[in-house]
Order: C-alpha cells, then structure tokens, then sequence
C-alpha cells in the first residue's frame, strides 16, 4: 500500500499544542513502535523545526531520527531511508528541496519508499513535493508555479486559507493552464492518499478544509475532523 498524506499546514511545526494531525500520521503504519524520520532540507535544516520534532515525538510511542543534507547521517542514504516507517517532510524553499533531493539521489529513493510502504508526509514544501506541480513562494516575494516529484498527480497548494494570496494566485493559475486543477489545502487540513486516491481528507481545526480546484471551479470536499473521533 503507497500513503501519502499532505498536509496545507499544521503540525508540529505550526500547531505544537495541537497534537491530532502528527499522531493520525503515526496511526497509519500499523506498528506499535514506528520509526519516523524527519527531512528538513527545504528550511536548511533548520535546527529549531528540528528540535521541534523530537520536542513533540519523542513523547509519542515511536523512534525519532532525522535526515540532513548538510551534515550526512551516514554515507548510504538509501538504506537509511527505508529502513523507516514514517518519512515526515517540513517546509520551507520547495525548489530548493528538489534541486537537493534530486543532486543527492533521494528523489528515487523517496519514491522506492513509497513503492516499498513507508508512509510519505509532510507540510507546505513537504505536501507539494509529492506533486506534478504546485504554486511556490520559493522564488522570492510572489507566488509562481513549479513542477515537483509527481509521485501524484496534478497540481497543489498548502496554507490555502493561511496567507492572503495563495487562493487568488492558485485559482488564477489553473484557471488560465498554468497549473493542472489539483487539491488546495486549508491550514491545519491533511490529504490522505492510498495508492494515488484520496482516502480521506481530515483537520485539526474544525474549520480546516480541502478544495478541488478547477479553471472556473473550486469545490469543497469533505472533511473529517480529528477532534470529534
């Protein structure tokens, strides 16, 4: 079974009171104790988002490790990587993650991950990555387009209700062709895919939703917040 959960926003790393998202994540390998893996290349490896991840996992019943670019845990990246049971990626430069993965090789074992079951999550860069293509602040200080990994297909974009111009710039994109219609993602929102298809789509704020959005169309999808199960 491939999973892939992409996330708008949420999390650890923007809702670290707010635990439901991070723990329906470590519900889906069916372990007791799962490994996860944190991947912190769009933000530089930014220390503090690191730190932040065991702050919050390291309290949960899994075993934490995290994967850097900038200083290599261990020369086989490929065996290092699938010997995990949870990939979580978090957010940051989407160009500059794929510019890395792709000089490193780990876009081709990302996708032998998700080949061999490990679930793929992540947030805002960590949630379009997984896509043909998505809308990107990684070029400075407007929103364009990109073209991603496309172990899924169509077009994303993360933080839809979170910053002003990200619903105006993605539907003005797909409404002229410049991006396959795809799924928009509300703050706090998560896309749950099972072998390319949305499994279900669910939230930590009640609020939180996910869109499909095509030229002249945006509709509403349902979804399932975690707070009332």
């Amino acid at each position: 079974m491939k999973q892939i959960i992409a996330m708008g926003g949420g999390g650890f790393l923007m809702e670290p009171e707010n635990p439901l998202l991070d723990r329906y994540i470590l519900k889906q390998v069916g372990k007791d104790r799962p490994k996860i893996c944190y991947v912190g290349t769009a933000a530089g490896d930014n220390e503090n988002m690191i730190q932040n991840f065991y702050n919050f996992f390291n309290g949960e019943n899994c075993e934490t490790s995290h994967l850097s670019l900038f200083k290599p845990p261990v020369r086989d990246l490929e065996s290092y990587v699938l010997d995990k049971d949870i990939i979580y990626v978090g957010g940051g430069s989407t160009k500059n993650l794929l510019a890395l993965w792709r000089e490193w090789g780990l876009d081709e074992i990302m996708l032998k991950a998700l080949d061999q079951g490990i679930v793929l999550a992540g947030i805002s860069a960590g949630s379009i990555c997984w896509f043909e293509e998505g809308v990107t602040d990684s070029y400075g200080d407007k929103l364009e387009p990109l073209k991603a990994l496309g172990f899924l297909s169509g077009s994303n974009c993360p933080h839809y209700d979170g910053e002003a111009e990200r619903r105006p710039t993605y539907r003005k994109l797909v409404d002229d062709g410049t991006l396959q219609p795809g799924i928009a993602a509300d703050d706090g929102a998560a896309i749950h895919y099972v072998n390319g298809e949305i499994k279900r789509i669910v939230s930590s704020r009640p609020e939180a939703k996910a869109y499909f959005v095509s030229p002249g169309k945006e509709e509403e999808l349902e979804t399932r917040y975690l707070g009332d199960e």
